[in-house]
């Protein structure tokens, strides 16, 4: 009789342990680098609706999510990245274009003069980029890019440029992979340049980036069938390239999109503008000790109209310094939490 009432008394403190726990574990923080707040609670009320059978219910298949790169997942001053890389190229292949010396924005770029040579705005950026990523094979171009990114540093951290990538934004991802989201890339980067690492820094596949590209030209070298990179544009994923980009890549119109610029305004119209549960999303650079903070009057991440129509519509809009607890890896990690280079609103 004792032995029935001992196991009745275990059995009742289980059954109380576990109707005590089961919440705590329900509640388990899942965008723990995330500060508690209406921005937090509206990114997890979102996906919480849209998973859960009811009139918002998504099914799995249509739960697409797109975020922009630069200033969205990873940071792009003091200028984007990928221009780091090319200006690099430059370097490299001078010997082999004499003409660069007295050639702008080359001759600029020879000189260290980034500025001068970035005067001419895009069209000398891209000018920079057709002629350095061209010329290679597909394959040697991903050969290039993984070899540099795997040493890449920044001018103002000395970090890694993978490390410079931010911690609540890779937390989301995570999380939209756990509820049967499918998230992609939508960024005005080089798309062959995006490609190579992002599986690894983001956990998305090369086949979920949607970028701007060049043209290509099928060859047979040795008699091996070779693609090859031609100093032309065939696409720019940017502004209202963006939406375009996601119809001819992904088929689908998303649900969720973050951006952080004036370049992503149009995908997150095209976002809004479909039927049932949307969350659209920009990343407001405000944090000046931590990270950069500008917007309207940045050259690189320019913020203006996207912002506007953002508080008019009543989109999210995370505050950098208000919303997360930290911005890189490194700073959780007991990293310095300042900037070596600052950007000005």
């Amino acid at each position: 009789m004792k032995t029935i009432k001992r196991q009745t008394v275990v059995a009742s403190w289980f059954f109380c342990i576990s109707i005590f726990t089961a919440p705590l574990v329900y509640a388990a923080d899942v965008l723990p680098s995330w500060n508690d707040g209406k921005n937090k609670k509206a990114v997890v009320d979102f996906v919480e609706r849209v998973i859960t059978p009811g009139p918002d219910f998504v099914p799995e298949a249509a739960r697409i999510a797109v975020f922009d790169n630069d200033g969205t997942l990873w940071a792009e001053q003091p200028m984007y990245f990928q221009l780091f890389f090319a200006l690099d190229r430059v370097k490299s292949l001078a010997p082999q274009h004499p003409e660069w010396k007295t050639t702008e924005p080359f001759a600029s770029l020879l000189k260290g003069d980034v500025r001068g040579a970035l005067a001419g705005g895009k069209h000398a950026i891209l000018k920079i980029i057709m002629a350095t990523h061209a010329g290679m094979t597909t394959d040697e171009f991903e050969t290039t890019v993984k070899d540099w990114i795997a040493t890449a540093k920044h001018p103002g951290t000395e970090r890694l440029l993978t490390e410079m990538v931010y911690q609540p934004m890779l937390e989301l991802l995570a999380y939209l992979r756990t509820k049967g989201f499918k998230t992609f890339i939508v960024s005005g980067g080089g798309i062959e340049f995006m490609r190579p690492w992002t599986e690894q820094v983001y956990g998305i596949p090369p086949e979920q980036v949607v970028g701007s590209s060049g043209k290509l030209r099928y060859a047979l070298q040795d008699g091996d069938p070779v693609l090859v990179k031609l100093p032309e544009i065939n696409f720019i994923d940017d502004k209202d390239g963006k939406p375009i980009g996601i119809h001819t890549h992904i088929g689908r119109k998303p649900i969720l999109a973050f951006g952080n610029s004036d370049g992503d305004l149009q995908m997150l119209q095209w976002t809004a503008s479909g039927n049932g549960a949307r969350l659209m999303a920009l990343i407001h650079h405000t944090d000046a000790e931590r990270e950069w903070a500008y917007d309207r009057k940045s050259s690189i991440g320019h913020l203006d109209k996207a912002l506007d129509e953002a508080k008019d519509k009543g989109w999210t809009v995370v505050d950098m310094k208000k919303d997360w607890k930290s911005v890189y890896p490194f700073h959780r990690n007991g990293g310095d939490a300042s900037m070596s280079e600052s950007s000005g609103k």
